[in-house]
């Protein structure tokens, strides 16, 4: 199928004599953009452009363009997280009537709700996030009951309270479906008045929340719950690193200044070992892939890169908000509430057994069962296997890329890589629209005392559905972003390592070359012609290239030692080659 011409290109421009061209950065373009003179404007040489075309690409013959907005030169501060925005054409400026809706809420809460709310100001109620984190919508509180269970409250910013259906706030937040973090710039959901003031939890200020209070048994079964409005003032802003420090007892500054807490953060460690051991019994797929971490200077140029580092710390806030979506997913299911779940469906059989090609080589497979069913746990086991091990990573990838991926539906289909029956996302409204639309379904619920009519369900189903397919297409745009931000900036930081030699592991084999991971997680890619002075076969179903003289074998966790050739920020490219 051909594709679409798209209306606008972001490229570098390249200045002839009498006309000029853009090379787009969007490689499924294929062929450059004619610039006559009189349409290059302000365009200098190796300027980022942004260009509209104004006529397609005809009968061997390139498209031709006019230059709309000159965004700098290549290599200026700003510039590639700047032609990013440009060429996914993403919203990046709040429109003026957004923003002043924002700023009339103020930062103190509005008092008249208060008579409707739990007043729990007097808990001691703690956020666990990053160091640099200023949208703060998730606040905990733990407790253990004389009973011998524990009492888990999982507070969440009440942001549909401030984001009313059809004002501009909402047309903008579903527009955008999420926030989207590029590397030193986000581009919110929400106006900064809300997303950092009046909707986060931010410590020592009174803030609304919609909430979920579980108690839970030691062996992780929750016995009861309960949904509700709140209004909380957070005790103290923790960041994970602290409370790794507390849990660890390594640091005796921050135990000095937590002491009156340490019992609460070793209760949360107690209670998230117990969740997390019994997810663990139902399969659930703990995908240990590490982020890359990407350290900017103060002009936003790469600097460093390597694995990011997450502690106990930060599962704790994730079994908190894990068993807190499936409660709130389970509850509304049984309402037959109009609802977003996060679905993720079984993978396809086709390609687990592709996937068993390759695992045969380290000596793993994912059994099938004879009524062609595939279990969360044959995955899990594999990955338990592997903890520890060099393909640890390789193997996570290849699991990874066999899964389907996770999406927004109105219909509850489950979540095969949590292993869950019940599953949505409940605990992040500041950044993530499906969010925001279920704590209004919540809410409507709560306020009609759990009545509502036929038109309420059959009017919000609709509405459901369509804003399920729009939240997963923003969020798929996002997320591509998001790599493509990363890719930009590994390649930046690798333009200074030319000629560096590394050790690496393969982590892909294709038919043009073989791509190596290095421990800091960058990814490059060994041309055929740079692996060896011989003709390599690709194996196409085992994923290995084989040197047809020497029959030496290259296949996916193979460890070899590279040297960087190239290194290219605007082709987002790192090329590496072998040493013998």
């Amino acid at each position: 199928m051909k594709e679409e011409i798209k209306e606008t290109v972001v490229g570098t421009f390249q200045k002839n004599k009498n006309f000029g061209f853009v090379v787009p950065d969007d490689k499924k373009i294929g062929t450059d953009v004619y610039i006559s003179k009189k349409n290059w404007g302000k365009a200098r040489n190796n300027h980022k452009v942004l260009v509209k075309i104004i006529k397609p690409p005809q009968k061997g013959k390139n498209a031709e363009g006019k230059v709309i907005e000159v965004l700098g030169g290549v290599n200026e501060a700003g510039v590639d997280m700047l032609s990013l925005i440009k060429e996914y054409e993403l919203p990046y400026k709040f429109p003026k009537e957004v923003e002043q809706e924002a700023k009339e809420y103020g930062d103190k809460i509005d008092e008249t709700d208060m008579i409707y709310r739990k007043d729990l100001r007097k808990d001691t109620i703690f956020t666990i996030d990053g160091e640099d984190a200023k949208d703060l919508d998730d606040a905990i509180h733990v407790e253990k009951l004389e009973n011998g269970n524990y009492k888990l409250d999982v507070h969440i910013a009440d942001v549909s309270h401030y984001v009313r259906e059809k004002t501009e706030l909402d047309k903008e937040a579903y527009l955008r479906g999420t926030s989207i973090y590029m590397l030193g710039r986000v581009i919110p959901m929400l106006p900064r008045e809300l997303s950092n003031g009046i909707c986060s939890l931010n410590a020592g200020k009174d803030r609304y929340t919609l909430s979920c209070s579980m108690e839970i048994t030691p062996k992780a079964k929750v016995v009861s719950s309960d949904i509700y409005k709140a209004v909380i003032n957070v005790t103290e802003r923790m960041t994970y690193t602290d409370v790794q420090k507390i849990l660890d007892k390594t640091d005796e500054e921050v135990l000095k200044k937590y002491k009156n807490y340490i019992k609460d953060f070793e209760l949360m460690a107690e209670l998230a070992t117990i969740l997390k051991e019994k997810r663990k019994e139902n399969g659930y797929l703990n995908l240990d892939i590490p982020e890359s971490k990407i350290v900017l200077d103060e002009n936003g140029f790469a600097i460093d890169v390597k694995k990011y580092e997450t502690y106990f710390s930060n599962e704790i806030i994730e079994q908190f908000m894990l068993i807190a979506n499936e409660t709130v997913a389970e509850r509304f299911y049984w309402l037959q509430a109009p609802f977003i779940y996060r679905v993720h469906e079984a993978p396809d059989l086709e390609k687990v057994r592709e996937l068993n090609k390759t695992l045969n080589n380290f000596g793993y497979k994912i059994k099938i069962s004879k009524e062609d069913i595939i279990y969360p746990n044959e995955f899990s086991k594999i990955l338990d296997d592997v903890k520890g091990k060099t393909e640890e990573k390789v193997i996570a990838n290849l699991i990874l890329r066999t899964l389907k991926v996770a999406k927004y539906d109105s219909e509850n289909k489950g979540h095969f890589g949590i292993a869950s029956k019940y599953y949505c996302h409940f605990t992040s409204p500041i950044r993530r629209y499906p969010d925001l639309f279920i704590h209004r379904m919540i809410s409507k619920y709560i306020e009609s005392n759990y009545t509502v009519n036929e038109f309420f369900i059959k009017k919000y189903s609709k509405r459901a559905t369509k804003r399920a397919e729009n939240c997963s297409e923003r969020e798929r745009t996002a997320t591509k972003v998001e790599r493509e931000a990363v890719k930009i900036k590994k390649a930046e930081y690798m333009e200074s390592k030319i000629g560096q030699e590394y050790e690496g592991i393969i982590s892909s084999v294709t038919s043009f070359g073989v791509y190596v991971e290095l421990e800091n997680t960058v990814e490059g890619l060994i041309r055929y012609e740079n692996l060896g002075n011989e003709y390599f076969i690709f194996d196409e179903s085992n994923r290995q290239a084989i040197g047809e003289n020497s029959n030496k074998v290259y296949k996916i966790g193979d460890k070899i030692k590279i040297r960087v050739i190239d290194a290219n920020k605007l082709l987002r490219r790192i090329d590496f080659e072998l040493i013998n």
